[in-house]
């Protein structure tokens, strides 16, 4: 009875794509590589085994010399895909490319969308612009709270996010809002993902809280939904379900942390017999990629090192562990966006060696169904 994890490390690009200009990306991202070098190393025992090492061997200050083969296939993916996001990146996993890049909008939302969202809320955003979560929430967090008005701000990527403070606006006030918004948001504003960004704090020390939930586009069919009529179990982890609006999902639990996110996928392949555990690790990207904390970055490559071996330790003869990641996003590149870099792909349960690199991120989903379903040629 096969057991497949796969742990999405949000963000952990392993070099620039050749597309990567085209993009606004300054030359030379890689997001791992560059974070070891910033560093002068890191303790990466566990992932070098896994072959991160000899994948990023051509790296100056790359993690570690191994003295051995690594006991995983590993290799990169290049995304055929438009777009450099997390939507684009986990569809394309489960089978779906996307031709046309989703709507981005580098000066705000125009006139007819915030109206459309003023009429939801009954009273007009803050804000409107691409911004630093974090920063914006500081900066309008005081009018917020003394007018009700949320706050609405974008990014580089495909996203309309609304902040609201949990004390300011009941959290199940801004997910109606926030779900009306994902109605309202049609082509040619469908952008991929609108997504309710709560906090709580006081002036000078707001913070974003855990309950922040994502509301996708409908995805096309895709692998998760071959494996649930297969009849497949999938335990999604942190923002999976989101992603693809809960779609083949048997199971989904929310995360607050990375840490968090390792010990429920630990839980979850104990419990399971046979099945799926699909996990997102959303702190490389919200808490150090995109605020470009080299060292926060790192640690946090050091600390999933640490939890992969205790994940390894109780794994069976038969399972497969699949650590990839969705796109870049660059702790020592200029700006704050995300970075669009090849991602790498560590197998572990099959073969051993090096693979090179692999058209498509599809090949992740590809791996599990072929592992999971009866009756299919296992790749």
């Amino acid at each position: 009875m096969a057991r497949v994890v796969i742990v999405v490390m949000d963000s952990a690009g392993v070099g620039a794509l050749p597309d990567a200009a085209s993009y606004g990306d300054a030359p030379g991202a890689n997001t791992i590589g560059n974070t070891i070098r910033a560093l002068g190393g890191l303790s990466l025992p566990t992932l070098n085994r896994l072959g991160l090492g000899a994948l990023l061997e051509h790296e100056p200050g790359r993690t570690q010399p191994h003295a051995q083969p690594p006991m995983a296939r590993y290799g990169r993916l290049r995304e055929q895909s438009k777009g450099k996001d997390t939507i684009t990146g986990h569809w394309e996993m489960m089978g779906i490319v996307t031709a046309t890049p989703f709507p981005t909008y580098p000066h705000g939302f125009p006139r007819e969308v915030v109206e459309a969202f003023t009429t939801i809320t009954g009273r007009p955003p803050l804000g409107n612009e691409p911004a630093s979560g974090t920063e914006i929430i500081e900066r309008l967090g005081q009018e917020h709270q003394r007018t009700g008005r949320p706050i609405l701000y974008t990014s580089a990527d495909s996203v309309f996010q609304v902040a609201c403070h949990e004390q300011t606006v009941p959290l199940q006030q801004l997910y109606a809002w926030c779900q009306a918004a994902r109605e309202m948001l049609k082509p040619p504003h469908n952008v991929n993902r609108v997504i309710a960004r709560p906090f709580l704090g006081t002036p000078g020390a707001y913070y974003r809280t855990a309950n922040r939930h994502d509301y996708a586009l409908e995805p096309p069919p895709m692998v998760l939904d071959e494996l649930a009529r297969a009849g497949v179990h999938v335990c999604a982890i942190g923002k999976i379900s989101d992603i693809y609006c809960g779609r083949g999902v048997t199971r989904a639990e929310r995360t607050a942390d990375n840490v968090e996110g390792m010990q429920r996928t630990e839980r979850a392949l104990a419990a399971m017999e046979h099945g799926l555990v699909f996990t997102n690790l959303n702190d490389f990207d919200s808490k150090y990629g995109h605020r470009r904390d080299v060292r926060g970055y790192g640690g946090a490559l050091e600390r999933l090192d640490a939890d992969l071996a205790g994940l390894l330790s109780v794994m069976r003869e038969g399972d497969r562990l699949l650590i990839t990641a969705d796109h870049g996003c660059d702790p020592t590149a200029p700006g704050t966006d995300h970075t669009r870099e090849y991602v790498p792909l560590l197998d572990y349960g099959r073969e051993r060696g090096a693979i090179g690199v692999l058209d498509g991120l599809g090949a992740v989903g590809e791996i599990a169904r072929t592992s999971l379903v009866p009756g299919v040629p296992a790749g």
